[in-house]
């Protein structure tokens, strides 16, 4: 690949719609999910879904790292810096995320609350460096891609001695996501929710590799292709999907090769492995608690662990009355199901996580006006 643009061009496009069309089977249903929020905002950035057969469909998952984490999550952070005093930082989406009544870390920051925005793990650091008089929490979020720069930042401080950083952390697994999907009720057995085929999320594939899915593919009978983030990456991925689904194949196919290999970042996997295990369960928005499906820090970087540093209260805490986000995380439910979506949540004012992250499918929807009735387009 030499430019982004090969992969937008409109006349492979419109080759590769036909291509699909001709593939499929106008007796059955293509259920795909696109498990990454990347996936969704391309779809309907590119309108994606508008060049799909109509017994094509897209779901989408729970792959918005801000989306997934909990709001008793986000009221831990919000008491660590209330009630302990820290210098708390994290990414900027995650800021306006509703906690517990309405709450939210950047009110916390509006109230006086030294909450601050950064970019990257080096960010924070430089924050403790800067203020060696003051505990700096940073608040860890994301799956497989975004650990192994915590991983780093844990290294840092310990070589360097800073005893005023530690780490929230609530890094994520992908697989075991994804396995809880399919084992759920809603698609073994009462089968409101059919899913055919995975798109495998690319940027975490980069560093898993695609061995992971081999046995999605193989247990539940789905087929995974690793699909890029371009509107042709996208749309070459049904394809492979569809004729996987005709041809009676479940296998874990790579489309994102540029990128993608079947071992993945064996680097970043050792890296991730001296700092991090497994939890023997987490919380995640919309699937509950899902065994071994994140990660702690280990034993010894303990003096980093935000959650062994200080007392964090565990209590319990719901969700905005009528946000349908979790149904909308496990691909049950559409924004536009949510009663709350466009009238009170907004970008502006987010009832839930999906309205808040830049890879929330209720954003998508707001952002590219999928939410509007066909006569309001054509107007």
């Amino acid at each position: 690949m030499k430019y982004v643009d090969e992969f937008r061009q409109h006349k492979l496009a419109k080759q590769l719609a036909a291509a699909i069309r001709d593939e499929v089977d106008t007796g059955r249903s293509y259920h795909l999910m696109e498990f990454c929020g990347g996936h969704t905002h391309a779809i309907f950035r590119y309108g994606v879904q508008d060049l799909m057969p109509g017994n094509v469909r897209f779901i989408h998952g729970p792959g918005c790292p801000v989306c997934v984490l909990p709001v008793g999550r986000i009221d831990n952070a919000i008491h660590l810096v209330e009630a302990e005093d820290v210098i708390l930082c994290t990414y900027g989406d995650l800021l306006r995320v509703p906690a517990s009544g309405r709450n939210s870390l950047i009110k916390v920051k509006a109230a006086g609350g030294d909450v601050r925005m950064v970019y990257s793990t080096q960010d924070a650091l430089n924050i403790a460096r800067e203020n060696p008089a003051r505990q700096v929490v940073f608040l860890a979020i994301g799956f497989e891609t975004t650990t192994p720069p915590s991983a780093v930042a844990l290294q840092q401080a310990r070589r360097e001695g800073l005893k005023n950083f530690s780490l929230f952390c609530n890094h994520v697994l992908t697989p075991a996501a994804i396995q809880n999907i399919l084992e759920s009720p809603e698609v073994r057995e009462i089968g409101s929710v059919a899913i055919h085929g995975f798109f495998g999320p690319s940027h975490v594939s980069s560093v898993i590799g695609s061995r992971p899915y081999e046995f999605f593919a193989e247990e539940f009978q789905r087929p995974v292709v690793i699909a890029g983030f371009e509107p042709l990456d996208v749309m070459q991925s049904v394809l492979m999907l569809i004729r996987q689904l005709n041809q009676g194949r479940y296998e874990v196919e790579n489309e994102y090769t540029r990128v993608v290999t079947r071992e993945g970042n064996q680097k970043a996997q050792r890296l991730v492995a001296e700092v991090f295990e497994l939890r023997r369960s987490f919380e995640w928005r919309g699937l509950g608690l899902v065994p071994y499906s994140a990660l702690k820090i280990k034993a010894d970087y303990q003096e980093y662990d935000a959650e062994q540093r200080f007392q964090i209260p565990v209590s319990p805490a719901k969700e905005v009355k009528g946000c349908e986000c979790p149904a909308i995380l496990r691909g049950a439910k559409r924004p536009t199901d949510c009663k709350l979506f466009g009238v009170v949540c907004t970008p502006d004012n987010p009832m839930g996580s999906c309205m808040v992250s830049s890879e929330g499918a209720c954003a998508a929807y707001w952002s590219y006006g999928r939410f509007r009735q066909p006569e309001a387009k054509s107007a």
